[in-house]
């Protein structure tokens, strides 16, 4: 048969199945699911001696932060798939389309590392006592760093092909967006020269933004302006790009 005859899967076909088969896979990760929140925690057990009073804006970074790091492991389990299984190979051969594995993927492992972050939000709602419009707010927030990080990650695991080169990187790279930035920490206690490149990075966006939605910190209306409109905009540009870079790295295959 040639090429020209094989019909594309339609879009998103196999997504709930593929996701469920993901899910099953990560749920067999207990040692990983343990360690998911070391970084978090011990950030936290740092805020909680050191500034008590600031223990609310380290939760509420702590969840951001723990959905960006789903980022980091859709990067880590796309290319483990790819290299050293090559059952990514197998997967397209069938009726999924490759949005679908990018997505089925992420949201695989979204799934089963979400109990953790459930658990930040009840103790962010112990001490904060979120309004309901700011609880809604949260959601929206975390679920669009959520996307971004996951796009990102699964685009950034096409380049590797040596797992041993993987760690060092993501590692590096997840940090400096999530650990470095005003995210477990109040966004006025960054350097104001920098605060403009803070708000284009969307964890730290996010993080400002509940933190003036709590009261933590006021943001100026340019400010505002400036981390929605970067968050929205790049998050869903690189979810764009990561559809189209699935189906075009399959079809170079």
């Amino acid at each position: 048969m040639r090429s020209s005859d094989v019909v594309a899967p339609a879009p998103f076909r196999g997504l709930l199945a593929f996701l469920w088969t993901e899910a099953l896979v990560q749920a067999h990760e207990n040692l990983a699911m343990a360690t998911s929140m070391v970084v978090q925690g011990v950030l936290l057990v740092f805020v909680w001696i050191l500034s008590p009073g600031l223990i609310g804006v380290a939760l509420v970074g702590a969840i951001l932060f723990s959905m960006f790091a789903m980022g980091q492991r859709v990067l880590n389990e796309a290319a483990y798939i790819r290299i050293d299984h090559k059952a990514n190979d197998l997967y397209l051969a069938g009726p999924l389309s490759p949005e679908a594995y990018f997505l089925g993927l992420s949201v695989g492992i979204l799934v089963v590392y979400l109990t953790p972050v459930v658990i930040l939000g009840v103790l962010a709602e112990v001490v904060i006592g979120f309004a309901p419009a700011s609880v809604g707010l949260l959601l929206l927030l975390a679920a669009a760093v959520w996307l971004f990080a996951a796009s990102l990650g699964y685009v950034f695991s096409t380049f590797f092909r040596d797992n041993r080169a993987i760690w060092a990187y993501s590692s590096l790279f997840f940090n400096a967006f999530g650990v470095l930035p005003p995210v477990f920490y109040p966004f006025g206690k960054f350097p104001t020269a920098l605060q403009p490149i803070a708000l284009l990075m969307p964890p730290s966006a996010a993080a400002a933004l509940m933190q003036h939605a709590i009261g933590a910190t006021a943001l100026s209306l340019g400010q505002l302006e400036l981390a929605v409109g970067g968050l929205l905009v790049e998050t869903v540009s690189v979810f764009l790009f990561a559809i189209v870079w699935a189906r075009r790295t399959v079809q170079g295959a």
